[in-house]
């Protein structure tokens, strides 16, 4: 019998956090969402190359920070786990993080339009989210985050913050638990799509530096947050029926 990589409940929450962003539309057949190592945090786990929505703890695979792997399914990799990494290594507080292609997050990525909140539970995707753009450092690209290089400027553009948005491409999301990541993806798409419909009708008011603050607090994407809990058990719900 093989030696799961990590605790059999967090292996879980990784494999439900594929699902779920399959179910929300976050994901498609592309996007990846990863856990760093509880007891190696210079190492993370992430799935094969594979449709979210078919990920199981089979699938999952364990990296070293720059891309090589080291235990797992032994099938072919995704090919941007260089992000994951390159996060990982730039942000010790950062425990899980998931890169995506949500289709009403992409055009404030090429339009010069910021995405910012204004929904409420939206609040955690923070005040500001920068854009990074591949081709101001690496020129014309296929632009997938192929290797360290790319990572860690994507990793720089981020910074401190939960968000960054990849011009032309998706976003990648940081956050403490694979959980609240799993929060704040849902809820970035959502606030997008309504702040599309926002900016249709006239001019937006967004919410306040203080509202993103007391309501987006990292208390509020902590693992016995009632708040998270309940949205986390609404979700498992739609994917486990």
């Amino acid at each position: 019998m093989t030696t799961p990589l990590a605790a059999p409940e967090l292996l879980r929450d990784l494999v439900l956090s594929n699902r779920i962003l399959a179910n929300e539309g976050v994901v498609d057949a592309f996007g990846h969402v990863s856990i760093r190592h509880p007891e190696k945090p210079d190492q993370f786990i992430i799935s094969r190359s594979l449709g979210p929505e078919l990920v199981t703890e089979d699938d999952l695979q364990l990296f070293t920070l720059d891309g090589e792997q080291v235990g797992g399914n032994a099938d072919r990799p995704y090919a941007e786990r260089f992000i994951h990494g390159a996060v990982y290594e730039a942000r010790p507080d950062v425990l899980a993080v998931c890169h995506n292609h949500a289709p009403s997050v992409i055009p404030f990525s090429v339009t010069g339009v910021p995405l910012r909140p204004i929904a409420h539970l939206a609040a955690p995707i923070g005040a500001e989210i920068p854009v990074w753009d591949i081709a101001d450092k690496f020129g014309d690209t296929d632009m997938l985050v192929r290797n360290m290089a790319q990572g860690r400027s994507l990793a720089q553009t981020l910074g401190d913050r939960r968000v960054a948005l990849m011009r032309g491409h998706g976003s990648v999301v940081a956050g403490p638990n694979v959980r609240a990541v799993t929060s704040i993806c849902a809820y970035l798409e959502l606030n997008a799509r309504l702040l599309m419909q926002a900016l249709a009708l006239g001019e937006v008011r967004y919410l306040s530096p203080g509202e993103v603050e007391q309501t987006g607090a990292l208390s509020s994407l902590a693992l016995d947050s009632l708040g998270l809990q309940r949205a986390w058990t609404t979700w498992v719900g739609r994917v486990s029926g």
